[in-house]
């Protein structure tokens, strides 16, 4: 595909009127230019270091295509290494997850502490003298680093520092983390599914609100059974706003409740008394105004490309993996208060498998979304997918569409432009 017909993926005009080609969903050339100049070239995220607690504590997971281990080494650093052995190749750890003090390759048998060092050689009076095992350690990624918690690699060794590279987002992960008085962690394990259809029907279905009220209608039923008024669906109260690099977030206000500090008529009463406590104690730590939006808005977040960190009803962490054009694997966390009461995590947990699980009202909903638009696009003749809601305002509503803009404009840029990720490159619109 050649630059010429990759600038026409995007119709984006002085009109307000935004349109997005339809083979950006399906064509197999696009979709390996996307994993080399997006995939490979932004922050992609690993794990939140809640996961691994403790020293030794590891996890094996797939990031972009690359087999990566996640590990707390034995001085309680967070690392990050590629899950290959630098003999031949074979992968060091076919455990998902576990505590170690070494990893050891069961091909030939060579041993590797978490720090990445290689510490074991059998036979190793067989090899030259001038091999180096200092550099015969594990291969981390060019670059790792992290944010409150959330960790993330680069394969672009010359990507803007993550702290650049979060722009806006930063404040927004900052009102998630920060609603816990003594930390967060992630609860359990994690969830995963897949779904039949491009990995961007995904990205900007996460920040859409727009679909709730036709496409979840099973979920409202239960709301209203429950007695929560959510009658007038598409004009929720809040804003979506551009975070700068392709992240976006949609805020806004709802009638259901949340653990972490609103309490809501359906929730048990014996909760209230917790429920206050926690608002009052947010407002005398963070304000008024701002312990507010901890605790009485909902917001739901994307950071460019892969990530979503939902903040509603339950805190969902969600990344996903394309392995190809019309199919992604996903995973969710759950991400709560450390010492929150049994009364509150059971109702948070309840929250997040009834409504955002994959079993839950929400989440099958979107899936079938998702593959109907995928089978659909075989329909060539139909061309252009709109995205133009909302488009002539000053601010963007929550049902509005200005944050699915703000991703296919970064995702067109880096299409054409991967080295706007460079160190050199300028941040792109950033807005309080």
């Amino acid at each position: 595909m050649s630059l010429n017909t990759m600038s026409d993926m995007i119709q984006d005009t002085s009109a307000g009127l935004f349109k997005v080609h339809q083979s950006v969903f399906t064509d197999p050339e696009l979709f390996v230019r996307e994993q080399e100049t997006i995939f490979n070239n932004c922050w992609i995220y690993v794990g939140h270091e809640a996961e691994i607690p403790k020293s030794g504590n590891f996890i094996a997971r797939t990031v972009v295509g690359r087999k990566i281990i996640f590990v707390r080494d034995s001085k309680g650093q967070v690392r990050v290494f590629f899950n290959t052995c630098r003999h031949w190749g074979a992968m060091v750890c076919r455990h998902h997850r576990g505590t170690t003090t070494s990893f050891q390759c069961f091909y030939h048998g060579w041993t590797y502490n978490t720090s990445g060092h290689l510490i074991g050689l059998p036979d190793k009076d067989a090899y030259p003298d001038t091999m180096d095992r200092e550099d015969l350690g594990l291969v981390s990624p060019p670059k790792v680093d992290s944010y409150r918690g959330f960790v993330f690699m680069s394969l672009n060794s010359a990507i803007i520092s993550l702290h650049d590279y979060l722009a806006g987002a930063k404040k927004y992960i900052d009102l998630v983390v920060d609603q816990a008085i003594d930390g967060m962690e992630i609860i359990g394990g994690e969830q995963k599914y897949g779904s039949r259809a491009n990995w961007k029907l995904l990205a900007v279905n996460s920040v859409d609100v727009y679909h709730a009220a036709p496409a979840h209608q099973t979920y409202f039923e239960y709301l209203k059974s429950i007695g929560v008024d959510f009658s007038n669906s598409y004009r929720l109260p809040g804003k979506a706003m551009d975070l700068g690099n392709g992240h976006t977030v949609v805020e806004f206000e709802a009638p259901w409740g949340r653990p972490i500090a609103k309490w809501a008529p359906y929730f048990p009463s014996e909760q209230q008394p917790e429920i206050e406590k926690t608002r009052l104690l947010l407002e005398a730590r963070y304000g008024l105004d701002r312990a507010y939006r901890m605790t009485q808005t909902s917001r739901n977040m994307l950071i460019f490309p892969n990530l979503n960190i939902n903040d509603h009803v339950a805190i969902v962490i969600r990344t996903y993996n394309a392995p190809s054009p019309d199919s992604m694997e996903v995973t969710n966390w759950a991400l709560a208060p450390k010492n929150e009461s049994g009364f509150n995590r059971a109702l948070r947990l309840d929250n997040f498998l009834t409504f955002l699980g994959p079993g839950g009202f929400a989440t099958p909903d979107d899936v079938e979304a998702f593959e109907s638009c995928q089978r659909a696009f075989a329909n060539r003749e139909v061309t252009w997918v709109d995205v133009s809601k909302g488009a002539s305002k000053q601010e963007a509503a929550a049902t509005d569409e200005l944050q699915m803009r703000v991703f296919w404009r970064q995702w067109h840029r880096l299409i054409q432009n991967p080295e706007l990720t460079h160190s050199n490159a300028l941040v792109t619109t950033a807005q309080p």
